[in-house]
């Protein structure tokens, strides 16, 4: 990496564990404190778009969205400036932090930022019967849990594919989740942008509204949490989308396709050089092999619930 714009180091850049697509470490310098992003480009799921993301960000920043400041954006680095705050767990947020993310998603959604991609998803992965005998055959330790849900996750699949998406589409950051959040004396400060381009707006609102909502499972949503997103979103100057399973459809692609490039991750077996650590890989599976099904079997009762 050529961090020489950054100052010099004052100590060793320092890995910091827990990326699920990426690699970070910290670095002190002269110049201050900066997380330096390492890439993973051998696996990716999507062309990353670094400099309109960058751009989008510096956009972002300059509105005065509570985010790291970013630096510079190359091929295989991305650099912000380093942000103290406390990790959010997986968990209801507070009202108050639930009203002031649905306010940032309007702040965000109505830059007048030029984006030249057309988002044109892949259609859902259907591979999962080969999936599953290639686990079992390796001895993957979840393989008996894969192979009992293939069903599931074709018509998971079906659905991903088929769900009308009622618009309007927004160019927005796509994966405000926990783990891309840090509260700094109790407010929120937006992390990650990487995933960053158009999207119904619809999908946006449903997955950052039920993750702020909920634990690591789905016996402990709080509707009035997620209604303290959208109340947040309408109080920005945002209009809420017609109400309907639209709303939890990107979730479950974007979960659905995490869960089978981790997959892949495992059958390869190797401790890759960039990306996830192979047991953070394993983990992510399991966690999509019980969450997914768990999650579409609850769609109806999320969409009469949280309405």
């Amino acid at each position: 990496m050529d961090l020489a714009h950054l100052g010099a180091p004052v100590g060793p850049m320092i890995r910091v564990h827990g990326g699920f697509g990426n690699r970070m470490y910290r670095l002190d310098t002269d110049q201050g404190s900066f997380a330096v992003k390492e890439l993973n480009l051998s696996d990716r799921r999507w062309a990353y778009r670094a400099e309109d993301v960058f751009r989008f960000e510096r956009a972002a920043f300059a509105a005065g969205i509570p985010m790291p400041e970013p630096i510079s954006a190359g091929q295989h680095t991305l650099v912000h400036r380093w942000v103290e705050g406390e990790k959010m767990p997986e968990a209801p947020v507070s009202p108050a932090y639930g009203f002031e993310i649905g306010e940032i998603l309007a702040r965000i959604h109505a830059l007048d930022v030029a984006w030249p991609h057309v988002s044109i998803g892949d259609p859902a992965p259907r591979d999962w019967p080969d999936l599953a005998g290639r686990a079992t055959a390796t001895g993957q330790p979840w393989a008996g849990e894969l192979s009992s849900q293939v069903q599931t996750f074709l018509a998971i699949a079906d659905f991903v594919d088929t769900c009308e998406r009622p618009g309007p589409v927004v160019l927005t950051h796509r994966d405000i989740q926990p783990w891309n959040l840090l509260a700094r004396e109790g407010r929120p400060v937006v992390l990650d942008w990487e995933l960053s381009g158009l999207l119904d707006l619809s999908g946006e609102l449903g997955s950052t509204a039920l993750s702020l909502a909920k634990g690591p499972g789905f016996d402990d949503i709080r509707p009035a949490i997620f209604g303290s997103v959208l109340d947040g979103y309408v109080a920005g100057g945002g209009a809420l989308p017609p109400w309907g399973p639209s709303w939890f459809v990107f979730l479950i692609g974007g979960w659905l396709g995490f869960t089978r490039w981790n997959i892949l991750r495992c059958l390869a077996g190797v401790e890759a050089s960039t990306g996830p650590d192979l047991a953070l890989s394993h983990q992510s599976v399991r966690n999509g092999v019980r969450g997914l099904p768990e999650l579409f079997g609850r769609l109806p009762e999320l969409v009469a619930l949280l309405r």
